[in-house]
């Protein structure tokens, strides 16, 4: 995309730090298409990330807010508390995987509901030390930046992270990492690094997100709650990004069967209005003293009433079963062009979270390069596409659920036809 006096204003005025995917300037926006300033269409294949899984502006959803608009649009939970966190609460309490008494309470984004789970954790063990996974993404805070997983861009330049968090290699057998390798690791750590009984939590995206859309292998999910068990560290599943019916389930540790201690929940709850959710057993929950959780912002009522409506939505719409119908398709697509792009190693995901990974075909090495041309050959014919990975070589693949059945044909026409392209460029 060439540059244009919006775009020199917004270098002149933001921060480089605030890096940018596409030089769109998004105008209106409806379902999965959006309409930039000048007037071009795109599909959109990003959804804010994971965001608008019910689409942008779903009538429902905007219906909500503007109900919530006319009847007040702030007060602060902890001043003045009102009815619908409470329900939203209770709702979550209900439907997160795991038949224990739940409590939740209510932020703004993913990263303060990663911060507070870690909160949350150390208050409940009397412990300090966290491990998380290479690859793995917790946001952008200083204890997010610490359990992240990648250096560039995430914690380049930011100094010293938080203490008392360690690292185990996430189990990702296409590169040499297999389950039996990262548990070995693990207990490695217990006996050269972290006394286990220091350990309060272990964080785990079900999917990992930046890190490349790897799924975590059922063995390897049933071995860490076992760890857990016996020494008495606490599970925390990071569903920031999968939660919400984009793997298929309500929730990505549904297909599993097992329940963490600990969820962290945002993006698509709100359906494009901040909200984020912390939600665990309750005597865990409950480890904190009065006004150590909450914040100013935390459990907005508009974005309390907009994640009314998504469940709603996802219930009503079906929008698990439609996530999974739809991943079917595109991993079909996908599987379809494998001889006319021999760059594609590896197709996964479950549910409608699914990606693509490149290999260059001579060096048979991760190729971020052709990943690239990929996005931008369909940036070029109007489909918005992310890429990911720890060597960027992997796009992800994040539609809303509810995009309509003839632009999601188009989509992948585009799709094939940039692949196509790529490969001659």
């Amino acid at each position: 995309m060439t540059a244009t006096p919006l775009t020199d204003r917004k270098n002149a005025a933001i921060s480089r730090g605030v890096g940018m995917t596409t030089q769109i300037y998004a105008d209106r926006a409806e379902n999965a298409e959006i309409w930039d300033k000048e007037g071009n269409r795109y599909i959109d294949f990003a959804a804010g990330i994971a965001v608008v899984n019910t689409g942008h502006r779903h009538p429902r959803v905007i219906e909500a807010v503007k109900n919530q608009l006319d009847r007040f649009t702030h007060t602060c939970h902890q001043v003045v508390p009102y009815e619908n966190y409470v329900e939203l609460a209770e709702r979550l309490n209900a439907i997160t995987p795991g038949n224990f008494a739940k409590k939740t309470i209510f932020v703004t984004t993913g990263a303060e509901a990663v911060e507070n789970a870690v909160k949350i954790a150390r208050a409940a063990t009397g412990r300090q030390a966290v491990i998380a996974f290479s690859g793995g993404f917790h946001g952008r805070t200083f204890m997010g930046m610490a359990l992240t997983g990648k250096v560039v861009p995430y914690k380049v330049g930011f100094g010293a992270m938080p203490g008392d968090v360690f690292h185990a290699p996430f189990p990702v057998e296409m590169h040499g990492t297999t389950v039996e390798q990262s548990l070995a690791v693990l207990k490695k750590l217990f006996a050269a690094d972290v006394d286990p009984n220091r350990v309060a939590a272990i964080i785990v995206e079900p999917v990992q997100g930046e890190g490349g859309f790897y799924p975590v292998p059922v063995p390897f999910m049933k071995a860490l709650r076992e760890i857990c068990d016996q020494q008495g560290i606490l599970l925390i599943a990071d569903e920031v990004q999968t939660g919400f019916a984009r793997t298929g389930k309500l929730f990505a540790m549904e297909h599993y069967g097992i329940a963490a201690d600990i969820m962290t929940m945002a993006k698509g709850l709100g359906g494009g209005f901040p909200i984020a959710a912390v939600t665990g057993r309750a005597e865990i929950m409950d480890a904190p003293g009065p006004g150590g959780l909450g914040g100013t912002y935390a459990g907005s009522p508009i974005g309390v009433a907009a994640a009314h409506a998504v469940l709603d939505v996802i219930k009503d719409e079906d929008l698990c079963n439609r996530a999974e119908n739809l991943g079917a398709r595109l991993k079909q697509r996908l599987a379809s062009l494998r001889d006319k792009v021999p760059e594609i190693v590896d197709i996964r995901g479950p549910g409608f979270m699914n990606a693509v990974e490149f290999n260059d075909v001579t060096t048979k090495q991760p190729s971020a390069d052709f990943a690239n041309k990929v996005r931008l050959k369909a940036l070029e014919k109007g489909l918005i596409l992310l890429t990911c990975g720890v060597h960027g070589n992997v796009i992800r693949f994040l539609a809303p659920i509810t995009i309509q059945d003839e632009v999601f044909a188009e989509a992948l026409d585009i799709l094939e036809a940039a692949m196509v392209e790529a490969r001659a460029a």
